[in-house]
């Protein structure tokens, strides 16, 4: 098993940094974030430009056509932003559901407009009663004349409020297991009847939609009737590990933080960092970092090149969700008082790790997939 990156790698991550340092710097993401937007118009067709949307897009529909440890290398550098907006939710999870699920004229219609930027669309997965099986679609869609009756709420909507298109997990049916009967239907976000808002203290602009009749044709039908978890399950399963190289980009900016931090803060006549117990917290940092990194780009490598994953994208989601929020905890021991303050930036992480802490699984949820992948 090799992890090491290739040249391409190298020059993708270089150039990320750069782009990012430069059209992304602390005053800017915190601007974002008080205005509670992902992105801005300009910003968003500057990084539309240079492709980076559409890196999972195969290029026979206008994608970049990377693989996913490619996406996971340039991931790792926004997370080190953290940089907010659907670059995940779009680029990453959308691309692969369209890619799994849609026909071929929905591809080519679809995938193209995600890599120029003009589309967005995000999942519409969780609801009231919350969980991440389909066990817990409950949202129902009723057949009608040429399409769907739409009537619910979907929660905790990442990119709500900024999204083109909802891909929402619908119960159309019902079957012999949770998972029969659940479709997948790509509906417009201005279509009449859908109201949004944002959930405060939610760094991605996570939010609510409401669904009130909504009428949905039956070309926005994702895949087969009543399939659609099957479609969702396998794009998450290659989606998920992408996230986690967010994470552990993210992992890296605080640890980054903390030892620099530790080197410059003086207390008593030396350094903090002198100090047995700042060090303890540095030590903690490296142990989380080093674990969600491993796990990530083996659970990278193992679906780039064909092997079974056997429960290394559950390990790898259960592992880096961890290592990132408490990074962030240990990276505020560090930092003390100083670490609350907003223009620091160290609160950017600290919110951005508790609003995916559960986004596609808390690590209670994949300890247990993990646990039945190896039949324990």
């Amino acid at each position: 098993m090799d992890l090491s990156l290739t040249e391409n790698q190298e020059m993708l991550r270089n150039s990320a940094k750069e782009f990012i340092q430069r059209e992304y710097p602390k005053e800017v993401l915190l601007d974002l974030s008080s205005r509670n937007v992902g992105h801005t118009p300009d910003l968003w067709e500057k990084v539309a430009d240079i492709g980076w949307l559409g890196i999972c897009v195969p290029q026979e529909y206008g994608g970049a056509g990377g693989s996913l440890t490619d996406a996971g290398v340039l991931f790792q550098e926004l997370g080190r932003g953290p940089i907010p907006g659907p670059f995940f939710s779009s680029g990453i999870l959308g691309v692969l559901t369209v890619l799994e699920g849609g026909s071929e004229e929905q591809r080519r219609h679809i995938l193209p407009a995600i890599a120029g930027g003009s589309h967005t669309p995000t999942l519409a997965l969780t609801e009231s009663d919350y969980g991440w099986g389909p066990q817990w679609v409950q949202m129902k869609a009723t057949r009608k004349s040429g399409g769907f009756l739409l009537n619910g709420v979907k929660l905790f909507v990442q990119d709500a409020q900024t999204a083109s298109h909802y891909i929402c997990a619908v119960r159309s049916g019902e079957g012999s297991d949770h998972s029969d009967g659940i479709s997948l239907l790509i509906v417009d976000s201005n279509s009449p009847g859908i109201t949004k808002r944002n959930l405060p203290g939610f760094l991605t602009t996570s939010g609510v939609v409401e669904f009130n009749s909504v009428d949905v044709p039956d070309s926005a039908l994702l895949g087969d009737e009543g399939k659609g978890w099957h479609t969702l399950e396998r794009a998450m399963e290659k989606a998920i590990p992408v996230l986690c190289a967010y994470k552990v980009g993210g992992c890296e900016a605080v640890f980054d933080m903390s030892v620099a931090y530790s080197r410059t803060r003086v207390q008593f006549g030396m350094p903090i960092g002198r100090f047995q117990r700042v060090q303890d917290h540095i030590i903690n940092l490296v142990n989380y970092l080093d674990a969600a990194r491993w796990t990530t780009y083996e659970a990278l490598w193992k679906l780039d090149t064909g092997r079974p994953t056997a429960g290394s994208v559950n390990l790898a989601k259960g592992v880096s969700s961890e290592a990132y929020y408490q990074s962030c905890n240990y990276a505020h021991e560090v930092h003390a008082g100083v670490g609350v303050m907003t223009e620091y930036g160290l609160t950017l992480h600290t919110e951005m790790s508790r609003t995916l802490y559960h986004y596609l699984g808390d690590p209670r949820y994949h300890k247990r997939r993990l646990a039945e992948a190896l039949e324990l």
